[in-house]
């Protein structure tokens, strides 16, 4: 389905899908990272371990874009996220939803330099690190 979306846009110079196992395998050269509803699967230490490695593989000034479920920083408004951190916390071993702050914190520690969040339709939110 990739493909076929890319290649209906004219996009397929500039866009291209790597299947893999990313806690194993080596990223694939790019300037940009997307982990959508990825990083709420993992416990603490894999999610840091992601983002770590995402920044390593990054050309400076590439960019790694997270989205999830994110909960608000006072976890109080978010129901559709605070729900989807409940269906994790059962579904998984460790995985969650977390809010903003988490994120620009593990972003920072990874040494992304420039975090800016956005929030998005359907209860979700993305956050954009820069290196």
């Amino acid at each position: 389905m990739f493909e076929e979306f890319v290649a209906a846009h004219g996009l397929t110079d500039r866009l291209a899908f790597h299947g893999g196992d990313f806690f194993s395998d080596p990223l694939p050269e790019a300037d940009v990272y997307v982990m959508g509803q990825i990083l709420h699967d993992w416990n603490l230490e894999q999610r840091q371990f992601l983002l770590k490695k995402a920044y390593d593989a990054l050309p400076e000034g590439g960019t790694l874009i997270v989205y999830d479920a994110m909960i608000d920083d006072e976890r109080r408004h978010n129901t559709y996220g605070l729900m989807l951190s409940l269906n994790m916390l059962i579904d998984t071993e460790g995985g969650s939803e977390y809010t903003v702050a988490d994120a620009t914190q593990w972003l920072r520690a990874a040494g992304f330099a420039k975090v800016e969040a956005r929030h998005l339709i359907g209860g979700c939110t993305a956050v954009y690190a820069t290196k």
